[in-house]
């Protein structure tokens, strides 16, 4: 199965182009001044890396963040214009799961990714991994670091941009009487989600028949004015999250 797979919750996009399991090309760059505007040659340059045209993609893979606003929206925007060109399958799946899968590991391991969502909080969730399977042990959280540790017990590898900013906070919690949890920390070259991860997350569910619907398909935003957009003068219209 030939998938698409295209992440822009982050200051980077990243664009992997897949064969089942089997990686046929990948871009991760820094956007230029006008995402919109640059999105569909890199795409493009991604597809021609492959060796294959948009019409020969089976299903697409789209990250639905938490994270840029703007971003997210041109993303799935460009996304939800290649499904109905090809009126191929589409699957979301959360920017936070990609970071996650960032980790590599030969043992199960205990993870938390946090990315700096500005304003002393972080977007983040605990997962475990094993036989590189990942499961959620939480819901997504727009929370200061110190509530994150709430939900962290044990060995657990911290991974994500937020780092820079927590790391202080949570060596300091960690040495604290039944802090309950020993951190690592993953290196800044896995900190971004990676298209490449998107798509072998979003290749089980496509397997599965287990597809979204368009027409609902919607970023993950946790900031409660992020669910907002006007369409009008002097108008809010709510929209759904993920």
């Amino acid at each position: 199965m030939k998938i698409l797979a295209v992440d822009t919750s982050t200051r980077h996009l990243s664009v992997a182009v897949t064969d089942g399991d089997k990686l046929l090309a990948a871009r991760n760059v820094a956007p230029r001044k006008d995402l919109s505007m640059t999105i569909t040659f890199d795409i493009e340059r991604a597809l021609q890396k492959a060796g294959i045209f948009l019409h020969d993609i089976e299903g697409f893979v789209v990250g639905l963040g938490p994270g840029s606003f703007t971003g997210l929206r041109v993303g799935l925007s460009m996304m939800k214009a290649f499904i109905m060109v090809t009126e191929k399958p589409v699957v979301g799946v959360s920017s936070l799961d990609a970071i996650a899968m960032n980790v590599r590991s030969r043992k199960p391991v205990n993870i938390c990714v946090i990315n700096d969502a500005r304003r002393g909080l972080l977007y983040a969730c605990v997962y475990e991994k094993k036989n590189g399977c990942l499961t959620r042990k939480c819901e997504y959280l727009l929370q200061p670091v110190d509530e994150v540790l709430r939900q962290v017990e044990g060995e657990t590898v911290f991974i994500g941009d937020g780092i820079p900013h927590a790391r202080d906070v949570i060596v300091a919690a960690s040495h604290k009487p039944g802090a309950g949890f020993v951190p690592h920390f993953e290196l800044d070259r896995h900190w971004l989600p990676k298209a490449k991860e998107l798509a072998r997350l979003g290749y089980q569910r496509l397997l599965r028949g287990d597809f979204d619907k368009i027409e609902t398909l919607a970023p993950l935003y946790l900031y409660p004015e992020d669910c907002q957009v006007s369409s009008g003068p002097g108008s809010r219209e709510r929209k759904p999250a993920a």
